[in-house]
């Protein structure tokens, strides 16, 4: 790695961008999804929106950074 050129790397890295979603384009896809779905007034969204736990757990006991925002 420490013997390519900057006109190598250029290239791999294009290479890899034709085949798969580098890493920033993946979160913002999951940024998006999530945007939607506050949007459109879903309970997931809605669940995004105040930070609470989104698939049903439990939050009388557990889901200590839901009740963190709770005593606040």
């Amino acid at each position: 790695m420490n013997e390519l050129t900057k006109y190598q790397i250029d290239q791999i890295e294009q290479i890899i961008a034709q085949d798969h979603l580098v890493h920033w384009e993946l979160k913002r896809g999951k940024r998006e999804d999530i945007e939607r779905l506050i949007s459109i007034s879903r309970y997931r969204g809605i669940r995004h929106q105040d930070g609470s736990p989104l698939r049903g757990q439990r939050t009388h006991t557990n889901a200590r950074t839901f009740r963190k925002q709770i005593r606040k």
